[in-house]
Order: structure tokens, then sequence, then C-alpha cells
């Protein structure tokens, strides 16, 4: 009996006599809310991809990515620590370069002495050829191959470079053999010895000739280079050892804070340059069945040169570079074009909350508005260190001149914080993104940024000047759409976001709340409701399409309502919205209506004293026997009910 699933079995033209069972899906689907606590930052690191948005859970997976915090402007590490201090747990970085980045590189170069071997003459059947060699300070070693019935000259000389390459005290010597062409090899060794050749056997006609003197040259083996540019790629060491079995090696990538990597038993039965090419794959592709290619480092082995074998060493990387130096706003932007780059990389990745980490560049402003509205991205702003009020505020500030009146952006007014940085175990100055960042990551959407404590600064630049900001500095930010970071706030003297606003000059918009609950509201219903599209409408009032398109709709914002995250919500998806002119066009429409909780703004207390407040009381004794009731003052009562 056949399965099917509903909408692939045409149910009005069946001919076999069976059973047909149809898996029917609920016709209401259920949406859950993308996450908003997603927080996207574009910066310079020390290591790591490039242009490439990387998921971190912690400030310590960061690092394994990335590097440390660098003592440095736009360097991801300081925005995201500042995050983690607010509570934020979930990080899409993308770090950018200049270009001059560069991977910490170690190549490992070997003195290789070569001597060419021809075997010559007449090939004869029963003839030795002996290759006789006193390694350097060793004694006489002598490598025989007999010639067989039917042995060429070429065969020959196959026959005894593998004599050389199959003997354990040559390759202790560090003796080897390339593979022969046309009768002729060269012998390769690292310490110069004593090399003599003879041939033996009566009637030998086989004949054995060493050419001319060694000829000396520096070969590279096998260049090593971390996976990622930057400076943190330095650190990087490779120790080549003995392997667990004999006559194989073993080698051992360790970087700082990482679990080391073990290749073992490498290049077994091999020589010379093979041997240097089996480490390159093991590095890169890794050893089968046993572990994976390394997450640090990369290898090259120069094919066709370094014959001679390793031997016991360590290796350090050097000449990493970031590429940081001269990172500004075209790095920063990035282009709009695959591969993406900078800001762009973000696209598609599921961000609630980006940042530029300190591009306090307004002429690109407009840019990120463009960006964050398309992408439902909150952007945050920051304005230059030392801002003064009448720079941003003013009538030729920059916030007038860029032209910003958007709720899709938070502009931060350019006070910036001291923040002590126990990585690098210094006070430093820093931009107050990261911080903005981390307090929206760490809050639920229908929640803004007003008066709430920020953590892990010791001041602003306002504070350490003694002064706080006047009623008359707040009114003027406020009025220009800029957040600040100020000490005291209402909740007390702690330092906190003051106004907890966006860019819109528009009251009703210009709330953290309203950008973030519409930007969530929005990607939800952008990320679920496409199921309906290719699905069959009727005209008629009881088409199960629209009304399946409506309880999602109402069970979503229900849910919402019920978790206390909107006031009231309206889902119209019927013929009144969708008439049938409008349906004969492929058309279906649902007209959401969600009412947003609103931020206590203003707290107004009207307070009365005086010596002549007459205050009445409403008591609630019960009636009886000798009781009387007071008659309420509905001008006047202390009970209220909140």
């Amino acid at each position: 009996m056949p399965i099917f699933q509903q909408g692939s079995l045409n149910t009005t033209a069946l001919i076999v006599p069976d059973l047909y069972v149809q898996i029917v899906p609920p016709n209401q689907l259920l949406l859950n809310g993308v996450p908003t606590n997603v927080l996207g930052i574009v910066g310079t690191a020390s290591w790591g991809p490039v242009n490439t948005p990387t998921i971190a859970g912690s400030a310590a997976e960061y690092a394994q990515f990335f590097g440390p915090v660098m003592n440095r402007l736009k360097d991801i590490g300081t925005a995201l620590a500042l995050a983690t201090l607010q509570g934020a747990q979930f990080f899409d970085v993308v770090r950018v370069t200049d270009g001059t980045d560069t991977f910490g590189t170690s190549s490992i170069i070997a003195t290789d002495n070569t001597n060419q071997v021809t075997i010559g003459g007449t090939a004869h059947a029963g003839d030795n050829l002996n290759l006789q060699i006193t390694p350097s300070g060793g004694s006489l070693q002598t490598i025989t191959y007999i010639m067989q019935a039917g042995d060429t000259l070429q065969l020959g000389a196959v026959g005894l470079a593998n004599a050389v390459n199959g003997s354990v005290a040559m390759q202790a010597a560090g003796f080897s053999a390339d593979v022969p062409i046309a009768g002729v090899f060269k012998l390769h060794y690292q310490t110069v010895g004593t090399v003599a050749q003879s041939v033996t056997g009566v009637g030998a006609t086989t004949t054995i000739t060493l050419g001319g003197p060694s000829t000396t040259t520096n070969v590279t083996q096998i260049t090593l280079s971390s996976a990622y540019t930057g400076s943190y790629g330095n650190n990087g060491l490779i120790n080549i050892t003995n392997g667990s079995q004999v006559g194989t090696w073993r080698v051992v990538a360790t970087m700082p804070g990482f679990v080391p990597e073990t290749f073992d038993n490498i290049g077994a039965g091999l020589k010379g340059n093979a041997v240097w090419n089996a480490i390159a794959a093991a590095i890169n592709n890794g050893v089968s069945g046993i572990r994976g290619p390394s997450q640090y480092f990369k290898a090259v082995a120069t094919i066709g040169a370094g014959a001679t074998l390793p031997t016991v060493q360590q290796v350090t990387l050097t000449g990493g570079t970031d590429g940081a130096s001269n990172v500004g706003t075209a790095q920063m932007i990035g282009n709009d074009t695959i591969p993406r780059t900078g800001m762009y990389a973000m696209r598609n990745q599921g961000i609630s909350i980006g940042m530029l980490a300190d591009l306090t560049d307004s002429t690109v402003w407009s840019t990120q508005v463009s960006f964050g509205l398309f992408e439902g991205i909150y952007m945050m702003l920051v304005g230059p260190s030392s801002d003064t009020i009448a720079n941003a505020c003013g009538p030729t500030g920059t916030k007038a001149t860029s032209g910003i009146d958007s709720y899709a952006v938070k502009m931060i007014f350019g006070d910036w914080c001291y923040w002590f940085d126990t990585v690098n175990n210094l006070q430093r100055l820093v931009s107050p993104q990261g911080i903005f960042g981390g307090l929206l990551s760490n809050l639920a959407p229908q929640n803004s940024t007003l008066n709430k404590q920020v953590y892990g600064i010791s001041g602003t630049q306002k504070s350490l000047t003694g002064l706080t900001y006047t009623s008359a500095d707040l009114q003027v930010l406020a009025t220009a759409g800029w957040d600040v970071i100020a000490n005291p706030i209402p909740a007390g003297n702690m330092f906190g976001s003051r106004l907890g606003r966006n860019a819109s000059s528009n009251a009703v918009i210009h709330g953290d709340n309203y950008t973030r609950m519409t930007n969530y509201i929005a990607a939800t219903l952008n990320r679920g409701m496409g199921l309906f599209v290719g699905q069959l409408q009727s005209r008629r009032p009881n088409d199960k399409t629209r009304a399946a398109a409506k309880a999602t709709l109402d069970a979503f914002m229900q849910a919402l309502l019920d978790q206390g995250m909107i006031d009231d919500f309206q889902n119209i998806c019927d013929n009144s919205n969708n008439p049938s002119t409008r349906i004969a066009l492929g058309y279906m429409q649902a007209d959401c209506q969600v009412v947003f909780l609103s931020v206590v703004e203003y707290f107004i207390i009207n307070l009365q004293g005086g010596q002549s407040v007459t205050i009445n009381r409403i008591t609630t004794q019960p009636q009886g026997a000798g009781t009387f009731a007071a008659t309420p003052n509905p001008s006047l009562s202390s009970a209220v009910n909140l």
C-alpha cells in the first residue's frame, strides 16, 4: 500500500484498487521567533579568517578564532569584551584587513650534497653493482644490487637506487637516491663522506660510474605557515620527532591556548622528498582514520627537492602581520559583491544588532542606515572621541550634515569610556559601541536601554571632568537623536544609558523598543510565512489557505501577548482584504496590526504639601451594629490600584 504526501496524488484519477495513505500536514503552522541576541561586529584582529562571518559564543571562543584583545582602535576583541560585560553571549564577527596582512611562516632548509650515479656498459645478469660509501664519522658501507636476467641498464639503476633507499644504515646517515631516469640517478646526502664505486663478478660488463665532484645546494624541504594571516600566528610551534613506528615521523603542532595537534606515523616506507610530501599532506589533509587536518597550520613541500630525511627539530613561525594599521572606511564598509566584504559580509546572517568597531566617519552613516533598513539590523553609530555637543548636534554638526533621521540606527555620542583591559593590563579609552551593542543583545526586543545600568567601565570622558550632563545638555542630545552613557541616570548613581533612543525624530518610533520589535516581528514573518507561497487559494469565504495563514499569524501574536511582549494585535486575512480580482491575479494579503508596549520616558509625580492640605481616606470597616461606613470622597483618596 503506497504512502503519499498530500498534493502529490491525484485522487480523481485512481485506476488500481488499493489503500492510499496521504500524509496531511497540520493546517495551522507555528512560528518560532528569530533570535534577537546576535551582535555582529566588523573590525580587525590578529588571527582568523578575513571577510568571513564567524560565530563566537564567548570571549574565550573568540580568542581561539581571532586571537587576543589588541590595544588599538577598530579591534573586534575590545568591542566583544565590552559587550560580554553587559551579558552578551552570541557574536557574529567579520575580520577586515588593509591588504598587507601576511602569514607566519618558516621553512626547513637542508644542505643537499649530490653525486650523479650512472649505470653503463652492457647489462649482464649476475653482475654485482656495488656502491661503497663511508659516511662522515662512520664505517664503510657497501650497497649492492645483483643484475637479474632480463635487466636493462635502467632496471639496474632502479635496483641500486632502491637498495640505497631501503638501507636503514643509509637512512640513518642521511643518504637517499632519486628515481633513476635512463640509468642515471642522483645520490643525496647531508654530511659529506667518502663515496666510491666498483663492479665485481667474473666477466662483468655492467659498469657503475660516480659522476664528477659533488654539488652542494641549500634546499627548502618544506614551508610551514599559519592557517590565517596575523601576528598571532607567530606563536605557532611545530615539533618534528621520530614516530611511534620505526621508520616514521611525528609532527606535533601547537598554538597558545589551543589543544596540541599530533600527526603520528607519517611516511612509513617512504624516502627523501616523499617523506616531506607526506608530512605536508598530513598537516593539510589529516591522517586517514586518525585525525583531521590542522586547524592552525598549512604546509607546502617542495616538489622534487628536499631529498634528505627529517631530523628531530622545532620550528617557530615568524613574519605574520595583522594588516590592521591602515584599515579605514573602505575596508570597514566593504563591497556588496560576491564574495562580500566588510559590513556587507553580515548580509543574511541573522544578525540583529550590528556595529563597525570605532568607525566614526559620518560620511558613511547613511550607508549604514540603508544597510540596517534592508537587513533589519539595528546599527550602532558612534561619534569621535572627545566630541562636543555643538559638533554633534549643531546646525552644521555631524547629525545634521549626515542627514540621518531613521529608526534603523542608534547614534551614540562621542563621550568615550575608560575600561581596564585585563588582557593587556592597562587602562584604555574605548568606544561605547560595544557597551550599547552588548546591552541591547542582552535585552528582549520589547525593552529599551533607557535607564539601564552598564558594567565594566570606570568612567567616561565627561565623568572624569567631575561634571555631569545638565538637563540642557540632555535636551539637546535627545532632540538631535543621540544617546549617551551618563552617571547618574534616573535609577541612581551608576553608569547607564541615559536616553534609550534611536536616531528618528518621530516621538512615536524613537525608542529602542520600536526598532527592535519591528525588526523582530518582520524577520520572524519573513522567515516563517513563505510556506504559503505556492499554495492554492479559493475565492470562497471559507478558504483554507487564508484561514491557515491567519491562524498562524494569530498564534504567533498571541504568544507575544501571553509573554508580555506586546499590548494587543489584530490580523486580517479574508475576503475583506482579498477581493476576487486580486485572488485571480495570484495575490494573498494579510494586514497585521500590533500595539507595542509603551516605554515610560516621563514619570510625573504631583506632590502637594503644606499645613493646610486636607487628606480624606476611605475606610473599609464592615457594616454592622454601631459601625458606620465613611462616605467616599471621589476627589481625593489614598487607595490606589496599580
